[in-house]
C-alpha cells in the first residue's frame, strides 16, 4: 500500500528580543542602509539568555500540533533540522519530544544547515510514504546568534534565531500520483562537499574541541546559490510534469533578497507571489522556510490547493527543493 504525506498544520516561534540594523551599528562598523542594500534585512530576532534551540522548536511544535488538531502522543516521528543543537548530544529532537510529553516514537536531528528543513521534510515524507510512520513533526529550529562572531560585520548582520514546524500525516494514495494531489509531491536533495571553505563554522568537538564561529565567503555562496537552487527547482517541476506557470507560491529560504528575487523571476512569479520574511527575520537557516510558510498561511495568502515551491541552499554545500500542494 502506498501513502502520500499531507501537511495538516504549521506553527512558528520567534524570540521576543528584536535587534535592528541601527542597534548593530552601535556594535560593529555598519549602518542600516549598507545592510538593507546588500541583503534586504532590517531586523532579526535573538534568543534570550538561557533560551535554547529546543525551547524555540518546542514552542513552534506546539503551535503546529494545535493548528493540525493533533495530540502530541499521536506523533510517531520527530525530525528536527538544526545546525545549532542544545548540545553535541543527545539530539535536540529528543528534548522537544520530552517537552511534548511523548514517550514513544522516534526523534532525531538532521544537519544540512540552511537546507535542513527541506532535508527534514524529505526524510519524514519517505517514512510516511513507506508506512513506517503515520504522523510526523518536522521542525526547523536555530539559535545562530550563538555561533556568530559579533566583531565580523560581514556575517553577524545576516542571521537571526527562530523556529518553525509542520505536522505531516500519511494518507492512503488512491491511484498513481499526479500533480493535483494535495501533500508533498516530491523532494530533491543535493550536496557537494568540495565547497566546505565557502561557508562553515571554524570549530567542533573533533577538530577544535570548541563551538567556533560562522565563516563565509559571501560572493562565492551567492554565485552558487542562484545556480544550484535553480537546478533543484527545475528538477522538481520536471519530476511532476509541471511548468513554472503551475506554481502559485515560492516559499524560499530567506538568506538574501537578491537571491529570492532571482528565483522568483526564474519562475516568472510576480513579487506578491513570493513569500518574503528576510527583512524582519534575517537568515534563520533551517527555520526560515517554515517561518515564511507559517506567516503566509496565517495571513490567508496560501490557500488549499495552492502549489508551493520550497527551495534552499546551505553550507556544505547542500541544496534542495520540495514541491507541495497545500
Amino acid at each position: 500500500m502506498m501513502f502520500r504525506s499531507l501537511v495538516t498544520g504549521c506553527g512558528a516561534y520567534l524570540p521576543s528580543q528584536v535587534v535592528t540594523n541601527a542597534d548593530l551599528s552601535k556594535r560593529v562598523d555598519t549602518d542600516d542602509a549598507w545592510i538593507r542594500q546588500r541583503t534586504g534585512i532590517c531586523q532579526r530576532h535573538i534568543a534570550a539568555e538561557g533560551e535554547m534551540t529546543s525551547d524555540l522548536g518546542l514552542a513552534a511544535a506546539k503551535e503546529a500540533l494545535a493548528q493540525a488538531g493533533v495530540a502530541a502522543d499521536a506523533i510517531d516521528l520527530i525530525v528536527c533540522a538544526t545546525s545549532t543543537p542544545d548540545e553535541t548530544f543527545p539530539a535536540t529532537a529528543t528534548r522537544i519530544q520530552y517537552g511534548l510529553g511523548m514517550a514513544g516514537g522516534a526523534a532525531f536531528d538532521v544537519q544540512a544547515v540552511c537546507s535542513g528543513f527541506v532535508y527534514g521534510l524529505s526524510v519524514a515524507d519517505n517514512f510516511l510514504r513507506s508506512g513506517q510512520a503515520s504522523k510526523a513533526l518536522v521542525i526547523g529550529a536555530e539559535t545562530f546568534s550563538r555561533i556568530l562572531d559579533w566583531e565580523d560585520r560581514s556575517t553577524c548582520v545576516l542571521f537571526g534565531d527562530g523556529a518553525g514546524a509542520v505536522v505531516l500525516e500519511g494518507i492512503k494514495q488512491d491511484g498513481p500520483p499526479n500533480g493535483k494531489d494535495r501533500g508533498i509531491l516530491s523532494t530533491h536533495l543535493y550536496s557537494d562537499g568540495s565547497h566546505h571553505d565557502a561557508l562553515y563554522v571554524d570549530g567542533g568537538p573533533s577538530s577544535t574541541q570548541s563551538v567556533g564561529h560562522l565563516r563565509m565567503e559571501g560572493r562565492e555562496v551567492f554565485r552558487h546559490a542562484v545556480v544550484r537552487m535553480a537546478e533543484a527547482v527545475d528538477a522538481a517541476l520536471e519530476a511532476n510534469g509541471l511548468t513554472p506557470g503551475d506554481v502559485d507560491w515560492l516559499v524560499p529560504h530567506q538568506a538574501n533578497i537578491r537571491i529570492i528575487e532571482s528565483m522568483g523571476k526564474r519562475l516568472n512569479l510576480p513579487s506578491d507571489r513570493v513569500v518574503v520574511t528576510v527583512d524582519r527575520h534575517a537568515n534563520t537557516s533551517a527555520a526560515s522556510i517554515p517561518l515564511a510558510l507559517n506567516e503566509a498561511i496565517g495571513d490567508g495568502r496560501i490557500r488549499s490547493g495552492d502549489l508551493l515551491m520550497m527551495e534552499a541552499m546551505g553550507g556544505g554545500f547542500t541544496w534542495g527543493s520540495a514541491l507541495v500542494r497545500w
